[in-house]
């Protein structure tokens, strides 16, 4: 098995889970594979430069998620990933850390471009109706319920495209993107600059245009995401 380098933990974040995060670098890293036996706490503790409570603490925490196995008097054991276990990663921020948000950011703006062409070629009159409630609902709800409408119109553009990779990948990058920075930054937009971003999006979608759905969701994920790396950025600072 390929050696362990040392991980500097940087006290950006709760102790556990910065080491949690940094195991599952470690993990995702191709070093490991799925059966190897990863080092022991006290070598963990050694390379981390923590103590033995905090290793003890982060490998618990990621078995119980499934990417370990912990075998009593024998050791600890990568099992590998699969989609369920990654999408709970994704949801609790921990794939990546504040150094990956640009490169989360910019992925989840390509993939939501594809999706809306996607959609705009596979429309039904079904879908269209839906979306065109979702829409409604934008406009029509209180203001506390607005990033849920925002995110169930993105959610059924994605039920639309008929892409259930697609569809699962993104919902996952939704979920982290929300509550693990927009809560933090409150990067968000005006209430009515979002809801206008989405209304060519929809009537490209409708016309089955897939070109302008493509280049309306590319605006507008452009302007959202700018605003989210300043907000960032300025957290950082």
């Amino acid at each position: 098995m390929a050696e362990l380098a040392r991980i500097t933990v940087e006290p950006r974040e709760p102790l556990a889970a910065e080491v949690s995060r940094r195991l599952i670098d470690y993990l995702m890293s191709g070093e490991v594979q799925p059966g190897d036996r990863i080092p022991s706490e006290r070598q963990l503790t050694e390379m981390l430069g923590v103590n033995r409570p905090t290793v003890r603490e982060a490998i618990k925490s990621l078995g119980f998620l499934g990417l370990l196995e912990i075998r009593q008097s024998s050791g600890t054991y990568f099992r590998g990933t699969d989609s369920d276990v990654l999408y709970r990663l994704f949801e609790l921020g921990l794939v990546l850390g504040e150094r990956g948000a640009r490169d989360m950011v910019q992925a989840r703006a390509e993939l939501e471009v594809i999706v809306a062409g996607l959609a705009a070629q596979a429309r039904d009159e079904a879908g269209v109706e839906l979306l065109r409630a979702r829409l409604t609902a934008m406009r029509e709800c209180p203001d506390e319920e607005f990033p849920e409408a925002d995110t169930a119109f993105h959610a059924a553009l994605g039920d639309l495209a008929g892409n259930t990779v697609l569809r699962d990948m993104l919902k996952g990058m939704r979920a982290m993107i929300q509550r693990g920075w927009v809560e933090r930054t409150g990067a968000v937009r005006s209430r009515k600059v979002a809801y206008d971003d989405h209304v060519p999006i929809f009537e490209a979608v409708a016309d089955g245009d897939a070109e302008a759905a493509r280049a309306a969701m590319a605006r507008h994920m452009d302007g959202a995401s700018r605003r989210l790396m300043k907000a960032l950025e300025q957290r950082e600072g």
